[in-house]
């Protein structure tokens, strides 16, 4: 049964490898500043960006050895926090081929796998689609 893609003001497409540069900071950033503004946001995860919402990595990420006793969210619970903010405003899409193909199979269950070739439809939906990293 295909899902209807929901009609949004943007869409947000990250490729390649995440921590390459600052482009996850970035993309949420300009997620939240998006939604709190009230636009409708989705995010296609493709490549090694599909491993931003493993439930592996758990709310935290491993300690910073320069500040030891600071807490960082891990790029899932940053991705979960924005979904229950904004449930009826974010989609958060990754591409089942590159998801599968890296092994990551356990996303956030809000997260929709999608076939690439499903790309098009998540485009066609979007007002504006930003495309950030490599592809």
């Amino acid at each position: 049964m295909a899902r209807t893609i929901p009609h949004t003001d943007v869409l947000i497409t990250l490729m390649g490898a995440p921590h390459d540069s600052d482009q996850v900071t970035t993309a949420l950033r300009l997620t939240q500043s998006l939604l709190e503004r009230g636009a409708a946001v989705q995010v296609w995860t493709c490549g090694y960006a599909t491993m931003l919402t493993q439930r592996a990595l758990g709310p935290e990420k491993p300690r910073n050895l320069a500040d030891w006793n600071r807490e960082y969210p891990s790029t899932a619970a940053l991705a979960q926090e924005l979904l229950a903010a904004f449930p009826d405003r974010l989609y958060w899409y990754g591409c089942r081929f590159c998801s599968d193909d890296r092994g990551v199979v356990d996303h956030l269950p809000e997260v929709v796998l999608r076939p690439p070739g499903g790309y098009a439809a998540n485009v066609a939906a979007a007002t504006k689609t930003i495309l950030m990293g490599v592809i």
